[in-house]
């Protein structure tokens, strides 16, 4: 089995990536050992890639918020990991940013969670970590985080946390009343442990 270090000089060394690398961008990701709960969302933002912090930004902050945690939980506890459906900020499309690379998370996911013998819980940010986690499901990102308890306990459906969202929280009172409180548990319950 490979290590962390080396996974990542393969995915440095992968010719798709090699306008990342001839930058001297390195591939955003966080797969430690001792990570309980896992999160995928797109991929990073510029921001994030620019400061090497994932979820460095609005979205987040209001993500901790829900996880329940603060940033020094998030950030050093090593009970995080945050394996994103591709490791680098993918540019700016038209209405926000483009998705991420097609067939990336399916050549390295696997090989970093399988690195990863304690994960408990994989929270799904969005359609395209729904997509590949959730194969069989067929609702649209709005239904299938509705029907959240289907796809525990190993996986948790969630809407993006961006402010761009704040429409459809308020279309959707439910995310708040039901959905965060139990993902909030389900965190606390984990990282208690």
């Amino acid at each position: 089995m490979q290590t962390q270090a080396q996974i990542t000089q393969a995915i440095m060394a992968d010719p798709e990536n090699h306008s990342f690398t001839d930058r001297g961008i390195a591939p955003l990701f966080a797969a430690p050992v001792t990570a309980r709960i896992n999160i995928v969302g797109q991929a990073p933002g510029l921001k994030a890639q620019n400061s090497r912090l994932y979820w460095n930004d609005q979205s987040g902050d209001r993500l901790r918020h829900w996880l329940g945690v603060d940033r020094d939980l998030f950030y050093h506890s090593g009970l995080f990991a945050v394996i994103p459906m591709d490791f680098y900020y993918p540019g700016k499309g038209k209405s926000g940013d483009l998705p991420p690379r097609k067939g990336f998370a399916a050549k390295w996911h696997p090989q970093i969670l399988a690195q990863l013998p304690q994960l408990e819980l994989t929270i799904l940010i969005g359609q395209y970590a729904q997509r590949y986690y959730l194969p069989g499901n067929t609702l649209n990102v709005t239904d299938t985080v509705k029907n959240y308890r289907e796809f525990l306990p190993h996986f948790l459906p969630l809407v993006h946390p961006s402010p761009r969202n704040q429409l459809w929280q308020a279309k959707n009172p439910w995310f708040a009343q039901e959905v965060i409180p139990t993902l909030q548990a389900l965190v606390k319950q984990i990282i208690e442990k």
